[in-house]
């Protein structure tokens, strides 16, 4: 199972299950899980996550990872499941508005990139933004992402290897 990880200013804690509980979820993290837990965007996806973890509970760290930074869940950053045949896995991000524009999701995106490529069978890590959406297009480039091509419903698609 994979076990937290941790920068300068967050603790990434890797989704051993998804309590949609705020006060369940705030004891299993030690944190403060404000009102606006969960996002929308991360609400439609919890159902697919937990079905994954029920299908593969080693599979830990290869997809939901909460972001804590000074005792507060601020976000959510992870993968969109194990390393395919080619050793791809696709990032996403989040911080909740409050939280926004403090430089969150660049750190714990940059971090968890690290923690792929760390496993031997990760040759690359892609992701998608909305090219409109100028701040996780920021994201992405400061990582050290290129654009790829066109990802779905209008996004661009982002790639790294483990060099950059």
């Amino acid at each position: 199972m994979a076990e937290e990880v941790r920068t300068q200013r967050l603790r990434l804690v890797p989704a051993t299950e998804i309590l949609t509980n705020r006060s369940a979820l705030s004891r299993a993290l030690g944190a403060t899980v404000p009102d606006e837990w969960p996002p929308e965007s991360l609400a439609d996806a919890l159902p697919l996550f937990l079905s994954w973890l029920q299908e593969d509970p080693g599979s830990a760290g290869w997809n939901l990872w909460y972001v804590v930074a000074g005792g507060t869940l601020v976000g959510s950053c992870g993968f969109l499941g194990r390393p395919s045949a080619e050793g791809e896995v696709e990032i996403g991000y989040g911080v909740l508005p409050a939280f926004r524009g403090r430089g969150y999701a660049t750190e714990a995106a940059a971090a968890l990139i690290g923690w792929a490529f760390a496993h031997p069978e990760v040759r690359k890590v892609a992701a998608q933004a909305d090219p409109q959406n100028r701040a996780s297009v920021r994201v992405l480039e400061k990582i050290g992402f290129v654009p790829d091509g066109a990802g779905d419903e209008g996004c661009v698609r982002f790639v790294i290897g483990p060099s950059a």
